[in-house]
C-alpha cells in the first residue's frame, strides 16, 4: 500500500508530466484559457491516458509472448486512436458545450505525447516492488500510474487556467499579453513544482 502511495505522490507532483516531464504542453497552453474548458480537457485526457495504458499494457504482453515488440509503438498509438475517437463521440452526445469549446484540441489528444508517453513508460520503468518477476511494473502499478500522472497533468492544467483568468484581469505590459506572459507563468509554475524534487 506504501508503494501505491509514493507512486501517486512521485506521479502528480515530483515527476509531473507537464511541468517536469514537459508531455502534452500543446493542450497545456492551447486549452488553458478557461477554467471550464481546462477541466473539461483535464477529464478527457484523465480517462484516455488510464484507460490506454491498461490497454496497451495488456497489448504489451501479448506482443511480447508472439515476439512482435517492435509494433509496440504503432500499435499503441492505434489503440489511443480509437479511445479518443470514444470519447469525442460521447462528449458530443453527452455535453455539446464542452464538446464545441475544446474544438479542435479534442482530436489532438491522439497525438498528445503525454498519453503515448505514459504507455510507454509503463512498459518501460522498472517497478518499486522488489518482489516483481521480471523486475518491470504489474497491471496494478501501471493502472495507478496512468491514473495518478493524469490527475497530475489535470491539477498542471487547472491551476494554469487559474493563473492565466487572473493575468486577464490584470494589466499585462504589451509586449507580454497573451502567449509570452503564459509562458512566463508556465515557468514559475513549474518552478514551483520543483519544490516537490526530493519527496519521493
Amino acid at each position: 500500500m506504501v508503494e501505491y502511495l509514493l507512486i501517486i505522490i512521485s506521479a502528480i507532483f515530483v515527476n509531473n508530466i507537464l511541468l517536469s516531464q514537459f508531455l502534452g504542453i500543446c493542450p497545456f497552453l492551447g486549452v488553458s484559457n478557461k477554467l471550464s474548458t481546462a477541466s473539461g480537457m483535464s477529464m478527457a485526457v484523465c480517462f484516455v491516458i488510464t484507460l490506454a495504458t491498461v490497454v496497451t499494457f495488456l497489448l504489451n504482453k501479448l506482443l511480447v509472448m508472439c515476439g512482435l515488440e517492435f509494433l509496440q509503438t504503432i500499435s499503441f498509438i492505434l489503440v489511443i486512436a480509437a479511445l479518443v475517437q470514444m470519447v469525442e463521440i460521447v462528449l458530443k452526445k453527452i455535453s455539446p458545450a464542452l464538446y464545441a469549446s475544446l474544438g479542435i484540441f479534442l482530436p489532438l489528444i491522439t497525438t498528445n505525447c503525454a498519453v503515448l508517453g505514459v504507455a510507454l513508460t509503463v512498459v518501460q520503468k522498472p517497478s518499486v516492488f522488489a518482489s516483481a518477476a521480471d523486475g518491470m511494473m504489474n497491471l496494478g502499478e501501471a493502472t495507478v500510474y496512468a491514473f495518478a500522472t493524469s490527475l497530475g497533468f489535470g491539477l498542471a492544467m487547472i491551476l494554469f487556467a487559474g493563473l492565466r483568468e487572473q493575468l486577464s484581469l490584470n494589466d499585462v505590459p504589451k509586449a507580454f499579453k497573451g502567449i509570452p506572459i503564459a509562458l512566463v507563468t508556465a515557468g514559475i509554475l513549474a518552478m514551483a513544482f520543483m519544490g516537490f524534487s526530493g519527496l519521493v
